[in-house]
């Protein structure tokens, strides 16, 4: 009976935390992969991840930038809950260069268009265009379409963040550790995407800040799911 009690520990799954180290390149955006399940997360920009894993199971990190590192779980590191990975940054043999003698004639150079001239996504050029001048301003301002045009942004910008945390978290994540209903998963991430603080860690790709923020807005999207009923 001992020894199928302690079997049974050492098999269960267990997220855990980790953190992948090389001081001389990038170390955000390693994918990492747990070969035995095939769930997949991203390392954020200081390195730090998190993923589901149980003695045995085998993790992959790869990255464009880094020498290619498989790593066995043990039992060690199930019960420390933590992985400190080392990783070697690739060698890059430069191609040969061929100097274009054209390359410094750019819209810039031509007088095309401004010196740093600011880049405008395509709902943020339809709110410049309409407030660019005083007369278009007094009358998109009077007929309400710059107020649809800068909610056109916003929406522009929530489409974004939506599609960021899609990629960040696996549907496990949500109705295992956060306990949201499957059905209710997409709401969840609407309401996420609507927090300030929240929205800020997503831009800035630090998942380990999204991961504590998220663990909050978790426990009041219930409280709002509860009342509901």
């Amino acid at each position: 009976m001992l020894t199928q009690v302690s079997f049974g520990q050492n098999t269960a799954s267990k997220e855990i935390l980790g953190q992948i180290f090389e001081q001389s390149t990038s170390v955000e955006g390693v994918n990492i992969i747990n070969n035995t399940t095939q769930i997949a997360t991203i390392s954020d920009v200081n390195g730090m991840f998190s993923i589901v894993v149980k003695e045995g199971d085998v993790l992959v990190f790869s990255a464009v930038n880094l020498e290619g590192v498989r790593y066995r779980i043990t039992a060690d590191d199930l019960i420390l809950n933590s992985l400190k990975i080392k990783m070697a940054a690739k060698e890059v043999e430069l191609k040969e260069v061929i100097v274009n003698e054209n390359a410094n004639i750019t819209a810039e150079n031509l007088g095309i268009i401004p010196y740093g001239q600011k880049k405008y996504t395509p709902a943020e050029r339809k709110v410049y265009t309409a407030t660019s001048t005083s007369v278009d301003k007094v009358l998109n301002m009077i007929s309400g379409r710059t107020t649809m045009l800068k909610k056109e942004v916003n929406v522009e910008k929530k489409e974004a963040l939506f599609r960021k945390i899609e990629y960040l978290f696996e549907e496990n994540y949500y109705t295992d550790r956060l306990k949201i209903p499957v059905a209710d998963i997409k709401g969840f991430q609407l309401y996420c995407v609507d927090d300030a603080e929240f929205a800020v860690s997503l831009n800035t790709k630090n998942k380990t800040m999204s991961m504590f923020l998220i663990t909050d807005l978790a426990r009041r999207y219930l409280i709002i799911l509860e009342n509901e009923k």
